[in-house]
């Protein structure tokens, strides 16, 4: 059973940073893509950041400069780090298995102004 556990979100004031990550088992991790997404209310989910098991990651409009995705396959675990924060990223951050239907609850990041 595939199962993705995020952390790190939270109330963050307008310029802060967060560091989220997600934990997955059920995998074989270090074979996989992996991505982080995000949907605000009112909105359609969007991609973030998908990274490849070497490292390899691309980065949607929303992320470009403000957002690094990482991974340590030997923990399984996949990062984002989101900075400068604005009051529109708030959202619910999620992390997938890339173009697999796996998701996890997800981590709540809301900024304040």
């Amino acid at each position: 059973q595939v199962q993705l556990v995020e952390s790190g979100g939270g109330l963050v004031q307008s310029g802060g940073s967060l560091r989220l990550s997600c934990v997955a088992s059920g995998i074989i991790f270090s074979r996989n893509v992996m991505a982080w997404y995000r949907q605000a209310p009112g909105k359609q989910r969007e991609v973030l950041a998908p990274i490849a098991s070497g490292g390899l990651a691309t980065y949607g409009e929303s992320a470009k400069g403000r957002a690094t995705i990482s991974r340590d396959n030997a923990k399984s675990t996949v990062y984002l780090q989101v900075y400068s924060l604005k009051p529109e990223d708030t959202a619910t951050y999620y992390c997938t298995v890339f173009g697999q239907n796996y998701w996890g609850r997800g981590t709540l990041v809301t900024v304040s102004s």
